[in-house]
């Protein structure tokens, strides 16, 4: 099968494509990205090396070319990872999110549905669902929790994941989604919190914490999502939805913590500040059904997982040194293989 999988040089893009691209050698698939601040080429470089991979320098805000890119290729699965994704981003700058996360994906829908893509994989998130209160700790996010988003970000999302309903209701175009929890491990952006707390840390610099870091999150090993995803994609009945979550529930301090312990070191670089407008409370996913139906399970322990995702950002300190410094952005070379002309 040919794939499309748009958002490839992000964070989760880039571990699923090194988890199929291996996994699968008689599949083909094709990197969509559109290189912007959070996308980085050399995260996905290696990838190079195989036969069955290539990659494409592009907007799914753009209409005429995604159009263009389906008929050339033909494309018979998208998985989509697209999307302008910081909260605090989309509370600066709304309108962006509109553009890439919801009108970009109608494109890449329009196009599917006038191409035939056998499926479309929307990769959500459980922002979509809002928030759970402190005091109600038996409680969680499943399939049928009404969306009831809090931010520009979780709102352009639970957008998305209504057109692309609509889609499979009004033109029975073939569809998935998966809503995960916070995502941590290799290759993650520093604006989102472990990294940032890794590199303030390793700098001795004072590492920042929204209010008191009593906000709860579900913590999910980003090679366990993209396990979830394949399978969904792969296995997942045609217009359901799936929930992909770590049952990994921690206060954002007590990550903190674990991550200054892990470098050795102290806790009074911690720095509280004022708090994200609209901060949501607690997240919990209730990730029973993808377990039930499809035999996904996490392969990683919080702990476990945290320690190696720190491991990771010490063996690549150049990775985030050339993120600080901006060389990142000049990674991506368009006289590497890559699909770009043929395209045009």
């Amino acid at each position: 099968m040919k794939f499309l999988v748009t958002g490839g040089a992000g964070f989760i893009g880039s571990n699923y494509l090194y988890y199929v691209v291996e996994k699968y050698p008689d599949d083909t698939f094709y990197c969509l990205d559109a290189l912007t601040y959070a996308g980085n080429y050399s995260s996905i470089a290696e990838l190079e090396k195989y036969p069955n991979y290539h990659f494409i320098k592009g907007d799914i805000r753009d209409r005429a070319f995604i159009d263009s890119l389906f008929d050339a290729e033909r494309f018979d699965v998208v998985v989509n990872f697209a999307a302008e994704s910081h909260v605090d981003n989309s509370i600066k700058n709304p309108s962006i999110f509109v553009e890439t996360n919801v009108l970009g994906v109608v494109n890449l829908l329009d196009a599917s549905k006038k191409y035939h893509v056998k499926r479309f994989h929307q990769v959500s998130t459980d922002e979509v669902y809002g928030d759970l209160a402190f005091d109600q700790p038996d409680t969680f996010f499943t399939e049928t929790t009404p969306l009831h988003a809090s931010s520009p970000y979780s709102a352009s999302k639970a957008s998305a994941d209504l057109e692309v309903m609509a889609y499979a209701r009004t033109f029975k175009l073939p569809v998935t989604i998966s809503r995960c929890s916070n995502n941590y491990g290799p290759y993650q952006f520093p604006e989102k919190l472990i990294p940032v707390v890794i590199e303030k840390a390793l700098h001795d610099e004072p590492v920042p914490v929204y209010g008191q870091g009593l906000n709860i999150r579900d913590w999910i090993y980003v090679k366990d999502h993209c396990i979830g995803v394949d399978e969904v994609v792969r296995h997942g009945r045609v217009g359901e939805v799936y929930n992909l979550g770590g049952r990994s529930e921690r206060r954002n301090i007590d990550v903190v913590k674990g991550i200054l312990k892990c470098l050795g070191k102290p806790e009074s670089l911690i720095t509280y500040v004022d708090d994200r407008p609209g901060h949501d409370l607690r997240y919990a996913i209730d990730c029973s059904k993808a377990e039930k139906e499809l035999g996904w399970k996490q392969t990683h322990v919080f702990e476990e997982g945290l320690k190696e995702t720190v491991d990771w950002y010490l063996a690549h300190r150049d990775w985030l040194e050339n993120i600080k410094n901006g060389n990142y952005r000049k990674s991506y070379h368009p006289q590497k293989k890559s699909l770009s002309r043929k395209t045009k």
